[in-house]
């Protein structure tokens, strides 16, 4: 079973600073769980004569499970609790586990509910409930 989530969290036309407020709350909601750790992910060196601040590096958790079997239902059911309270500004999520990414914008709540339900069905571990 993989053992860590990576999340990017994006808003369209948002301030790197809303990105970086936005990403902090959701990493605060994911640390109160039982998993091993909540990091942010370093961006590169940025390139030569560059004044841009790359959003989508402050928007990018790593999440370690650790040994826990309900860590992913846990840390899926915070994410869908945040979605659902910031849903009037739209931010998207990328998830990705492995090579398996699953990718939420501009979706109603049942297609999310839908999407986080297949999503724990395929790293559930065999005859596991999600």
């Amino acid at each position: 079973m993989e053992n860590t989530l990576r999340i990017l969290l994006t808003e369209q036309d948002a301030e790197a600073e809303r990105v970086a407020e936005l990403t902090g709350y959701l990493r605060e909601e994911l640390l109160d769980l039982d998993v091993a750790d909540v990091a942010a992910v370093p961006g590169g060196p940025a390139p030569p004569g560059a004044r841009a601040v790359d959003v989508a590096q402050i928007g990018a958790l790593m999440v370690t499970l650790g040994s826990s079997a309900t860590a992913l239902n846990q840390v899926v059911t915070v994410i869908r609790s945040w979605l659902g309270r910031h849903h009037d500004t739209h931010p998207s999520l990328h998830l990705q586990m492995g090579d398996d990414v699953l990718e939420i914008s501009e979706a109603s709540d049942e297609q999310v509910a839908e999407a986080f339900k297949i999503f724990l069905q395929r790293h559930s571990p065999a005859g596991a409930e999600p």
